[in-house]
C-alpha cells in the first residue's frame, strides 16, 4: 500500500477489503448447503420468542427440541413494524418486506373509497368453492403488493417448483401462498378445508375425499383435557382467572367441552389444540397426494398453526390452556417432521420456523398476581377513542357533525368529504384529533397522516416502526399507539391481544434447519424480514420484489460477533 496516498483513499481501500472479506463467504455459501427437495416453512401464530426456549425441557425430542438442537436459532428476532397482526406478520415473513411495501397493514383496514372494512385476503372477484362466501372473508392474495419467495421459486423454475399453503386461518394460508401458489384453509362453518376459485376450478379429488370424510366430526361431544397431571404445569393453579373468556361455550376451566351445536362446534375447534391436529391431517393428505418434495425441483410447503393464537386470545398466554396447547403442539410438530422424514427425508428438507407476532398477558394479569400492581395497565376501547376525537373536533372547529368514520389497524379514518365540505384544513383536523387522543390515559403516541407522508414523524424508534407500517392508500389519518401492556382492539371479547410496537408483540423465534446448516444459537438482533431473502439465497432464486431484509449470515456458516 502507498503510505503516502491521501487518507480518504487509504480508508476507502480498507473498507473495500473489509467489504469483500465479509461478502465472499456469503456469496459462496449456497453451494456449501444441500439443495433441498422441500422447503417447509412453519409459522406458529402468536409464538413469542421466549416460549420455545422456556419450555425446552418440557418438550419431547422430536418437535421444538429437534429444531432447536439441529438448526440455527436466532433468539433475538423482532419485527421492525408497529402493526403486529397475523396478516401483517405472515406477509412480512414470506415477502421480506415491511407493511409499507407489501401493503398488508393489518388483518383488515378501512376503504375510504368503498366506505367499508376490507379483509386483507378479501377479493370480490373470487369465491370459496363449495360453500357460501361470507362477507369480508379471504379468497385471494389480491391485496398483497409484493411477490413472495414461493412466487420467485415458481418463476425461476418455470413452474416446476410448486407452492402449497395450509392454515386454519384464511390469511394464514393465502398470504404465504403468494400469487402463484395454492392455498387451503379451514371453514369454521363446515369443518372442511376450503379453497377458492382463485386457485382451482374444482377441488382436487383427494381434497374432496378428505372433506367428505368429515374428520372434524370425530371431536363432537368430546372434551379438551390436560395432557399431563395438573401438578406438572407451571400454571396449574391458574385455571379460572376472572379475565379469561368462555369463548364458544368452551368454559374457563378444564375439561373444556366440545359440544354438538352446529353454530358453534366447528368454530370452537379453532380454540383448542385439535385445530392444529386437523391442520396436520390435511397437510399429510396434501403431501401424499400431491407428491410434495418428490420432484427434481424443490417444492415449498407453508404450514401455519393457529391454535396458539386463538387460545392466547381467549385465555391469555400465561394460562393453563396456553401451556397445555404448547405441549400438545410440540407433539404435533413431532408428527409433522416424522411424516416429512418418511415421505421426503429431513436431510432433503429446509425447515424454517417462526411466528407472525408475539403477545402480552391480559392487562389485568399483573394485578391478579399482586393486588398492589392493579392499574398499571388497562383497556382502550376504540369506540371511546372515536368519541373523544369527534368531541374534540366539534369543539375546536365549532361544527355539529362527526368527522371520524372508523377505527382499524391502530388508525382513525377521517371523513375527508365532510372535511372538504366544511372547508377545514385536513392537516389541522388531524392535529386536533391527535392532540386530544394524546391526553387519553393509556395512549403513548399518535402520528398523523400528514406528518408520516411528509417524513416529519419524530425521529425515534417507535415512530420509525409506525412509518414502516404506514401505507398511503390503506392506513388511517391518525395512528394511535397504546402504552406498554395496554389492550387496544375492537374485539373486547378477548382476554389478551397483540398489535403494538412493544417488545412482547415484536418478539418471535427464527429457526432454520437443513443439510449443511451448522447448529448454533445466535444472540444478535435480526428480523423476520430477513427470512425470505435467506430462503431465496439457499434456493438460488431472486429475492421477493419488495424485500427489505438481508440474508441471515449464520445460515451460511458466516459468524457475526454477537
Amino acid at each position: 500500500m502507498n503510505v503516502n496516498a491521501p487518507r480518504h483513499r487509504r480508508h476507502a481501500r480498507a473498507w473495500i477489503v473489509v467489504l469483500i472479506s465479509a461478502l465472499l463467504p456469503l456469496a459462496a455459501a449456497p453451494s456449501a448447503l444441500g439443495r433441498p427437495k422441500l422447503v417447509l416453512q412453519i409459522t406458529v401464530d402468536q409464538l413469542r420468542g421466549d416460549m420455545p426456549g422456556r419450555f425446552r425441557e418440557r418438550f419431547g425430542p422430536g418437535g421444538f427440541r429437534y429444531l432447536m438442537d439441529r438448526g440455527v436459532h436466532w433468539i433475538n428476532a423482532h419485527y421492525e413494524h408497529s402493526a403486529t397482526y397475523t396478516g401483517t406478520g405472515h406477509a412480512t415473513l414470506f415477502t421480506g418486506a415491511h407493511p409499507a411495501q407489501h401493503g398488508i397493514i393489518g388483518n383488515d383496514w378501512y376503504s375510504m373509497k368503498l366506505r367499508q372494512r376490507i379483509n386483507c385476503g378479501e377479493d370480490p372477484d373470487h369465491r370459496i368453492l363449495g360453500e357460501p362466501t361470507r362477507a369480508h372473508k379471504g379468497t385471494s392474495p389480491r391485496n398483497l403488493l409484493c411477490s413472495t419467495v414461493g412466487d420467485e421459486l415458481i418463476i425461476a423454475t418455470g413452474g416446476k417448483g410448486r407452492v402449497f399453503s395450509v392454515s386454519i386461518k384464511d390469511r394464514g394460508a393465502i398470504l404465504p401462498a403468494g400469487r402463484l401458489g395454492k392455498a387451503f384453509w379451514y371453514s369454521d362453518k363446515t369443518g372442511r378445508f376450503v379453497t377458492s376459485t382463485y386457485y382451482y376450478e374444482q377441488y382436487p379429488e383427494w381434497a374432496a375425499q378428505w372433506n367428505a370424510a368429515r374428520p372434524a366430526d370425530q371431536y363432537r361431544n368430546t372434551q379438551w383435557t390436560l395432557l399431563k397431571p395438573r401438578a406438572n404445569y407451571l400454571f396449574g393453579r391458574q385455571d379460572d382467572r376472572p379475565f379469561e373468556r368462555a369463548y364458544k361455550d368452551l368454559g374457563r376451566t378444564f375439561p373444556h367441552p366440545l359440544g354438538d351445536d352446529p353454530d358453534k362446534f366447528y368454530a370452537s375447534l379453532r380454540f383448542t389444540p385439535m385445530g392444529d391436529v386437523l391442520t396436520l391431517a390435511f397437510v399429510k393428505a396434501l403431501i401424499e397426494h400431491e407428491n410434495v418434495g418428490a420432484g427434481e425441483t424443490a417444492d415449498f410447503l407453508a404450514v401455519s398453526f393457529s391454535a396458539t393464537d386463538a387460545i392466547g386470545h381467549a385465555f391469555g398466554p400465561n394460562s393453563l390452556e396456553a401451556e397445555d396447547n404448547l405441549l400438545r403442539l410440540d407433539r404435533t410438530l413431532d408428527d409433522l417432521l416424522a411424516y416429512v422424514d418418511e415421505r421426503v427425508g429431513l436431510d432433503d428438507t429446509l425447515i424454517v420456523l417462526s411466528s407472525d407476532h408475539g403477545v402480552d398477558a391480559a392487562p389485568e394479569h399483573m394485578g391478579y398476581m399482586h393486588a398492589a400492581a392493579q392499574g398499571t395497565a388497562g383497556r382502550l376501547d376504540p369506540k371511546r377513542l372515536i368519541e373523544i376525537a369527534d368531541a374534540a373536533a366539534r369543539k375546536h372547529f365549532g361544527i355539529d357533525r362527526d368527522l371520524v368514520l372508523a377505527y382499524r389497524s391502530a388508525g382513525l379514518y377521517l371523513d375527508t368529504r365532510a372535511i372538504r365540505d366544511l372547508e377545514l384544513d385536513p392537516a389541522r383536523v388531524e392535529q386536533v384529533v391527535a392532540s386530544a387522543l394524546n391526553e387519553v390515559p393509556g395512549v403513548a403516541y399518535t402520528a398523523t397522516r400528514t406528518d408520516l407522508m411528509r417524513g416529519r414523524a419524530q425521529d425515534q424508534s417507535i415512530m420509525r416502526m409506525i412509518q414502516r407500517s404506514f401505507h398511503p392508500q390503506r392506513s388511517g389519518h391518525v395512528m394511535v399507539i397504546q402504552r406498554p401492556s395496554w389492550y387496544m382492539h375492537p374485539k373486547t371479547v378477548y382476554s389478551s391481544m397483540h398489535g403494538s410496537p412493544w417488545s412482547y408483540d415484536t418478539y418471535v423465534p427464527i429457526i432454520l434447519v437443513g443439510a449443511g446448516i451448522e447448529p448454533r444459537v445466535v444472540h444478535r438482533r435480526v428480523g423476520p424480514q430477513d427470512v425470505a431473502p435467506t430462503i431465496a439465497m439457499i434456493l438460488n432464486v431472486q429475492p421477493p420484489s419488495g424485500t427489505a431484509g438481508r440474508p441471515l449470515a449464520e445460515a451460511f456458516g458466516v459468524h457475526h460477533s454477537d
